[in-house]
């Protein structure tokens, strides 16, 4: 089994301060959006994405270098404010199989976010969707992971907690643990991602390793 995890939401709880920061610069540029449009229409897309989304969608075009000026500011926020998914180091530890991350972001995000929270040497391998043609909810950065990992998809198992995410792995055909411990999950949020096709959702880290070790042993 290949355990994948996606990064914001599910090992960082970082899309509440993400899309508040998203929102507020798309809205200096007389775009308005607040946090919960952000997070509503973008949650599990990557940035790339999202821009193209917004400037076909309002027939404008944003500065060159948004991408840029929205990094720079998530980045310094992140430094200071940042924080772990309550119980996701100790979860990852008592499940001694191989693991990666393979997530929408910039690989300068992911590796900033995982190093503000402690969580770099847990992952030896970390992927981005700048390294596929195709984001989320397209199947093309979980196909690639897998690959680069020497599985195949029905071996693997993805912690997702966007819609996008959990479309994208069940489109590589995986198997997904929907994920709703994050700080932007509303009550609803577990319904989404079981109608979006995650096989079980959980709430918690703690409650991780025994649904990894259910699907491992519906397996064999």
């Amino acid at each position: 089994m290949l355990l994948i995890f996606d990064c914001d939401g599910v090992l960082v709880d970082s899309e509440g301060l993400s899309c508040q920061l998203d929102a507020e610069l798309l809205t200096e540029f007389d775009v308005p959006y607040t946090a919960e449009d952000v997070a509503r229409e973008f949650i599990g897309v990557s940035l790339k994405d999202q821009v193209a989304r917004i400037e076909g969608k309002h027939g404008i075009r944003l500065p060159a270098d948004f991408s840029e000026r929205l990094n720079r500011r998530l980045f310094a926020r992140f430094e200071t404010d940042l924080e772990p998914i309550e119980g996701v180091r100790e979860a990852i530890l008592a499940l001694p199989v191989p693991r990666c991350v393979a997530s929408s972001s910039v690989p300068e995000r992911i590796a900033l976010s995982l190093r503000v929270t402690g969580l770099s040497d847990l992952f030896d391998h970390i992927f981005s969707a700048t390294q596929v043609p195709r984001g989320k909810p397209a199947p093309d950065l979980f196909l690639h992971a897998a690959a680069q990992m020497g599985a195949v998809a029905q071996e693997c198992v993805v912690v997702e907690d966007s819609t996008a995410g959990v479309q994208a792995a069940v489109a590589a055909g995986m198997q997904v643990i929907g994920f709703t411990g994050g700080g932007h999950c509303g009550p609803e949020h577990g319904d989404k991602l079981r109608a979006a096709g995650a096989s079980v959702v959980i709430d918690h880290m703690t409650d991780l390793p025994k649904t990894v070790r259910a699907f491992t042993h519906s397996a064999s």
